[in-house]
């Protein structure tokens, strides 16, 4: 029994995450030739304020980058 986690920024439509299933879900079956119905994908989405790169928050970049934008 195959299980994929994937770690998401929120945001993304209920029709994203069902395209995102369905892939993962193909590529476990053709290349690992994993049963269809056996195959779990959990998606865990996150927000901006609970994930850092780079020693930074994501929402304090992309505060930075509009403030850049607004100065141009």
């Amino acid at each position: 029994m195959p299980v994929v986690q994937v770690n998401i920024k929120d945001g993304r439509t209920l029709d994203q995450k069902r395209e995102l299933v369905s892939r993962i879900t193909d590529a476990l079956v053709d290349v690992c030739g994993a049963a269809r119905d056996r195959v779990h994908v959990i998606i865990n989405e996150v927000a901006e304020e609970s994930w850092g790169r780079g020693g930074q928050l994501l929402s304090d970049i992309a505060a930075i980058a509009v403030r850049e934008k607004e100065r141009k």
